[in-house]
C-alpha cells in the first residue's frame, strides 16, 4: 500500500493548520498531494520544500503555517500512507476470518509491488533515510511498523498459532521481501510466492 489515503477518507488523519471546525483543509490538502508522490517516487530527502511549494502553488509564509518543518510534511505523509494501510485491513477484519485477512494482504501486496511506478515501501525508504531512532519521522515509520507485527500476531493467534508475536516477525520479514521482487515478476508469481512461503511459515508454528 504505497499511495497516501484521500484526505476525505474517514481515517485519514487531519494534516496542516486545520479549519476553524477542526476539519482539512484544502491548503495543507493541495501540500501534501504535491508532496507525497514526489518523495515517494525521488526520494524524500532529494525533495525540497522550494519545489513542494512551486508544485502546490504556495507561498513560503504559506507552507510553513501549515508545516513548520520539511519533517512536518514528511510524517504527514507518512501518516496518511499508514492511515490507508490500516483501514484496509481493518475492513478486511470486519468481514473475512483471519486466515484470509492474511491471504487479501498478501494479495493486495502483490498487485502493488509489481505495480508501475512501484519504489518499495514506504516506511522502510524513510528508515534508510532517517537513520537517526528517534527522529520524529523515524518514529512514524517505526510506529506502524510495530502495528504491522502486532495485527499480524493478533490474527495468527486467532489461528491458534503459537508464538504468534515470533511468528509475526518472520511473516513481516516475507512481507519486506515481496516488495523488494521488482519490476518484471508477475503479480501472481509474486502473491503465490508469498502465500506459499506464509502458508509454511504457519504450518510450522502449528505443529
Amino acid at each position: 500500500m504505497t499511495s497516501p489515503v484521500g484526505l476525505d477518507h474517514p481515517a485519514a488523519p487531519v494534516v496542516g493548520r486545520p479549519r476553524r471546525d477542526g476539519g482539512q483543509s484544502d491548503t495543507a490538502r493541495r501540500i501534501l498531494a504535491a508532496a507525497g508522490p514526489r518523495f515517494y517516487r525521488e526520494g524524500i530527502r532529494a525533495v525540497s520544500a522550494d519545489a513542494v511549494m512551486a508544485d502546490a502553488g504556495v507561498t513560503k509564509a504559506t507552507f510553513y503555517r501549515h508545516f513548520p518543518t520539511k519533517d512536518d510534511l514528511v510524517a504527514a505523509y507518512l501518516g496518511t500512507v499508514a492511515a490507508a494501510e490500516r483501514a484496509a485491513v481493518e475492513d478486511w477484519r470486519a468481514h473475512l476470518g483471519p486466515g484470509r485477512v492474511l491471504e487479501a494482504y498478501a494479495e493486495h501486496l502483490a498487485a502493488q509491488a509489481c505495480g508501475e511506478g512501484f519504489r518499495g515501501c514506504p516506511f522502510l525508504n524513510a528508515v534508510a533515510e532517517y537513520p537517526d531512532p528517534q527522529h520524529a519521522v523515524r518514529r512514524v515509520a517505526e510506529d506502524h511498523r510495530a502495528w504491522l507485527r502486532a495485527t499480524a500476531a493478533e490474527l495468527l493467534a486467532a489461528l491458534g498459532v503459537r508464538g504468534a508475536s515470533d511468528v509475526a516477525v518472520q511473516l513481516v520479514m516475507l512481507r519486506d521481501g515481496a516488495m523488494a521482487a521488482g519490476p518484471g515478476v508477475d503479480p501472481a508469481t509474486v502473491g503465490r510466492a508469498l502465500r506459499t512461503a506464509g502458508e509454511a511459515v504457519v504450518r510450522g508454528a502449528r505443529g
